[in-house]
C-alpha cells in the first residue's frame, strides 16, 4: 500500500510539473496546445542478468511540452524468468502488465533522462527444482524506473532512443528486481512519430 501511495504521489507531482513547465517553457505560441506536439510510439525493453531474462513491449503516447521536456503515459507487457541457482532452488516464470506516466528530459539534443513510475499486475509460476513442488501466485507491485539514454528527437516529425534504467524502489515483487531484491538493468529501445500538424 505504501508503494501505491508513492506511485500516486509521484504521478500527481508529474502532472503539476508538466503543467508548470508547459506554462513556463512554451515558445512563440505561449499556452497554446499544439496537435503536432503529440507523439505515439513504442519501445522494447530487455534485461539480462545472472540466470535471469526480461523482455517486454511498451506502447506510449505523450506530448512534447517544450523543446527539452516530454511527458506521457506508457503501458507495458512484460515477461521475466529466473532459473534456480546454487543459492536458491526456485525457478521463476513471471508475466506482468501495467503502466504509468513518464517524464523524459532532453538537456542535449542526443541525451535524455527518464523517470517512470509504474504499477504492475503479476502472475508468477514458481517451481522448486529439487522437490518438484510448484505453484502459481498473483500479486501487484509498484516500481520507479530512472535512467539515462541516447537518441534523436525532431519535434513534429519523429524520435528514437535507447535508455538504460533501474528500479530504485525496494519492492521485492517488482518485475524489475530479482529474487534477492537486486535491481535488474532494463534496456529500452524506442521509436515513434509525431502527429501531423493541423491544416490551417
Amino acid at each position: 500500500m505504501k508503494n501505491l501511495k508513492l506511485t500516486v504521489a509521484f504521478f500527481l507531482w508529474t502532472i503539476c510539473t508538466t503543467a508548470s513547465a508547459q506554462q513556463q517553457g512554451a515558445d512563440e505560441q505561449k499556452g497554446k496546445f499544439k496537435q503536432e506536439n503529440i507523439f505515439l510510439g513504442t519501445s522494447l525493453n530487455l534485461g539480462i542478468a545472472n540466470r535471469s531474462f526480461n523482455v517486454g513491449l511498451n506502447p506510449e503516447v505523450g506530448y512534447s511540452v517544450t523543446r527539452w521536456l516530454d511527458a506521457g503515459v506508457s503501458l507495458n507487457i512484460n515477461y521475466f524468468s529466473q532459473n534456480a541457482s546454487d543459492f536458491s532452488n526456485i525457478r521463476f516464470r513471471n508475466f506482468n502488465f501495467g503502466g504509468g506516466p513518464f517524464l523524459r528530459v532532453w538537456p542535449l539534443s542526443f541525451l535524455h533522462f527518464q523517470v517512470q513510475p509504474e504499477y504492475n499486475w503479476i502472475s508468477s509460476s514458481q517451481k522448486n527444482v529439487v522437490t518438484g513442488q510448484s505453484g502459481t501466485y498473483k500479486y501487484n507491485a509498484g516500481s520507479l524506473l530512472v535512467g539515462v539514454g541516447y537518441g534523436t528527437r525532431v519535434l513534429g516529425s519523429h524520435y528514437s532512443y535507447v535508455t538504460l534504467m533501474i528500479d530504485v524502489m525496494q519492492n521485492l515483487n517488482s518485475p524489475y528486481r530479482d529474487q534477492y531484491n537486486d535491481p535488474l538493468p532494463v534496456f529500452r529501445a524506442g521509436f515513434g512519430m509525431y502527429l501531423k500538424p493541423r491544416r490551417r
